[in-house]
C-alpha cells in the first residue's frame, strides 16, 4: 500500500459519507497515516467537519448530488458512516473503477436495512436470531405479532441507528404507538417494519471483528474482546470490555461474527451484536463500520476500533489486543440548545484514568449523545464505576 502527502497530487483521498462522533475518530486515525479526508454529511459543523481536510453538506439519497461530489472529489476510497445513503448510486460510482466502496457495496445495502442483514443471516446463513417478522401496514404488524412473535416485543424501523424509532410493547394498546414512532424515527421511512419476539438471554455483546490482510496479503479475519453494553431506549448508554464469557459461547460468538463478515465481504471493521444466555449465542445486527459502544476501545485496546478500522481499509496490519479493562459512559445534551457548554470538565478528569470525548455537536437535544466519559481499572467493574462517575460529573448547559 502506498500512501501520498495530503493536499498534493499523490494524496491518498478517502471520502467519508457521515461524519458524526463515530467519523470524526476515523477521520483522525486516518489522517495520522496521512490520508487526505473528505467528510460529508446532512448538516453542517458536524463533529468529522470540524477535523477533515474538506467538509460538504448534501442530502446523501440524492443521487445527482452525490455523483457530482464523487466527480469532483475523485476519492480513491468511500467510507459510508451512516445508513441514508443512496446504494445504487454508491453502486454505479464504484463500477466505473476508479473508487472503492469500503466494505463492499453489497455490505452497505445489506445492513443499511434490517431487512436485509435478517435475511441473509436467518434464512441464508441459517444462523440463529429471534423469531421475526416484517410489517408494512399497521394492520399487518399486528397479525405478525397474534401470528407467533407474540409478546413482548420489539417494533423497529428497518433503517435506522442509535435507538432511534425502536419500542418494547407488552400488549395489543401499545401497537398502535409503536408503529406510529417507528415510521417517524428512522433515517428513511420505509413504510416497513420488523418485528421481533423477545430473546431470554442473559447480555448482550457488541464482537468487534475485522478483515484486514496479514503479513502474506491474505484476508484475516481478527476478533476485539467482547464487549458488553447497557442500553436504554435502544440507546447504548455504558459499555465495558472485556465480559466474562464461557469459552464454548465466545466461540460460537465468533463463528457467527465470521460467518456474517465473511458473506459481507471487503476489509474494514464490522460491529457484531448477539445475544448470549449460557452457551447459546444469537445474532441481533451487524454493523460495517465502527459501533457506538465501541467507543470504549479508546481506553481499552492497543489500537482503537478506528485505528483498526482506518488501517483495514487501508490494507494495513491490525492489532487487536486489549491493554486494560475498559468502560465508557454516555454524556446526554439534557437540554434543547444550539450553544452548549460544559461545566465540571475538571472535576471528571480528576477521576483516576478517566478521560472525555466532546463531540462537538452543534446543536443539543434532551437525549442527543453529545459526549462519552472513559475510564480503565484494575477490573471491568472499576473501570464502570469510574466512567459513569465521570460523565455524571460533565454538566451540560445551554450559553
Amino acid at each position: 500500500m502506498r500512501i501520498g502527502t495530503p493536499l498534493t497530487s499523490s494524496a491518498t483521498r478517502v471520502m467519508l459519507l457521515g461524519s458524526g462522533e463515530l467519523g470524526k475518530e476515523v477521520i483522525i486515525a486516518l489522517q495520522r497515516l496521512g490520508v487526505e479526508v473528505i467528510a460529508v454529511d446532512r448538516y453542517a459543523n458536524a463533529p468529522g467537519h470540524q477535523v477533515a481536510h474538506r467538509a460538504y453538506v448534501i442530502d446523501m439519497t440524492d443521487d445527482q448530488a452525490l455523483r457530482e461530489l464523487v466527480a469532483k472529489e475523485r476519492p480513491h476510497l468511500i467510507v459510508p458512516e451512516i445508513e441514508a445513503l443512496n446504494t445504487s448510486t454508491l453502486a454505479a460510482i464504484e463500477q466505473q473503477g476508479d473508487t472503492r466502496v469500503i466494505p463492499t457495496v453489497k455490505a452497505v445495502q445489506l445492513t443499511m436495512n434490517r431487512e436485509g442483514i435478517r435475511r441473509l443471516a436467518a434464512e441464508d446463513l441459517r444462523l440463529p436470531t429471534s423469531p421475526y417478522a416484517f410489517a408494512d401496514s399497521l394492520q399487518s404488524l399486528q397479525s405478525a405479532i397474534d401470528s407467533g412473535i407474540g409478546y413482548p416485543c420489539f417494533i423497529k424501523p428497518t433503517m435506522s441507528s442509535s435507538g432511534k424509532g425502536q419500542s418494547r410493547i407488552t400488549g395489543p394498546d401499545e401497537v398502535e404507538a409503536a408503529w406510529n414512532y417507528a415510521a417517524t424515527g428512522g433515517r428513511v421511512n420505509q413504510g416497513k417494519v420488523i418485528v421481533e419476539g423477545q430473546i431470554d438471554f442473559d447480555y448482550e455483546i457488541t464482537l468487534l471483528t475485522v478483515r484486514a490482510k496479514n503479513a502474506g496479503g491474505a484476508i484475516q479475519t481478527y476478533f476485539c474482546q467482547p464487549i458488553g453494553h447497557l442500553q436504554q431506549k435502544g440507546d447504548y448508554v455504558e459499555s465495558w470490555q472485556p465480559q466474562a464469557m464461557a469459552p464454548i459461547a465466545l466461540e460460537r460468538a465468533q463463528q457467527i461474527a465470521a460467518q456474517v463478515t465473511e458473506s459481507l465481504g471487503g476489509l474494514g471493521l464490522f460491529g457484531v451484536e448477539l445475544f448470549v444466555k449460557g452457551d447459546d449465542v444469537w445474532f441481533s445486527e451487524v454493523s460495517p463500520r465502527p459501533h457506538d459502544t465501541g467507543m470504549v476501545t479508546m481506553a481499552s485496546q492497543r489500537f482503537s476500533q478506528f485505528d483498526l478500522h482506518a488501517r483495514a481499509i487501508l490494507g494495513l496490519p491490525v492489532n487487536v489486543a486489549l491493554a486494560a479493562p475498559g468502560a465508557s459512559a454516555v454524556i446526554y445534551g439534557g437540554v434543547e440548545s444550539d450553544n452548549l457548554s460544559y461545566e465540571g470538565i475538571e472535576a471528571a478528569l480528576a477521576v483516576p484514568e478517566s478521560d472525555l470525548r466532546l463531540f462537538g455537536k452543534p446543536e443539543s437535544f434532551v437525549r442527543r449523545r453529545m459526549g462519552v466519559a472513559l475510564a480503565r481499572g484494575k477490573d471491568v467493574k472499576e473501570a464502570r464505576l469510574r466512567a459513569k462517575e465521570a460523565a455524571h460529573l460533565v454538566k451540560p448547559v445551554a450559553s
